[in-house]
């Protein structure tokens, strides 16, 4: 079997960024630098940073969460391994599902694929419920499509964004 590391042209991708720990306004911002460095991927937007209560285990800190757009001719199990790499260059630890994490990474829409592999999902499983994640995109993206649910402006006006707030843009340089 041949593992298919890239394709010869750029496929538009989303990627949901998120931190609650150090500085999380810096982790996101470093991690939109990170994405714009990757092997054959160019970044081509950032949303504005919002800030939102933890979901899951219990207490702790609020997040700051980001959605990127990036051309890659990487190929969706390569550009997980490459957010993987980035999340453990900024400290990532993974003790438990949902705790608090310095970045988070996470590839919520690849063209129009639909993949169900083991580790990797997309569109993201659980994007439809989560305002930090459909609102943002929204911004950047309002008509990108997410495969058998709609477009990202028309998700984003109907999912529960309470507690969300807009904090600036990405300023990423």
């Amino acid at each position: 079997m041949t593992l298919i590391t890239h394709h010869s042209s750029p496929i538009t991708a989303f990627i949901a960024l998120g931190s609650n720990l150090e500085d999380p306004v810096a982790q996101v911002r470093s991690g939109l630098r990170a994405l714009a460095g990757l092997p054959r991927t160019r970044l081509t937007g950032a949303s504005s940073l919002y800030r939102n209560p933890a979901v899951g285990m219990g207490e702790q800190p609020d997040f700051v969460n980001a959605v990127a757009s990036i051309e890659t001719c990487l190929a969706p199990r390569a550009l997980l391994e490459a957010l993987l790499a980035i999340e453990h260059e900024h400290g990532r630890v993974r003790d438990f599902p949902n705790a608090p994490r310095t970045l988070d990474l996470d590839i919520v829409l690849y063209g129009e694929a639909v993949i169900d592999e083991p580790g990797l999902t997309v569109p993201h499983p659980r994007m439809l419920a989560r305002a930090f994640v459909l609102v943002p995109l929204a911004e950047i993206a309002p008509q990108a499509t997410v495969p058998g649910a709609g477009s990202a402006a028309g998700l984003a006006a109907r999912v529960d964004a309470k507690g969300l707030v807009r904090l600036s843009s990405a300023g990423v340089t």
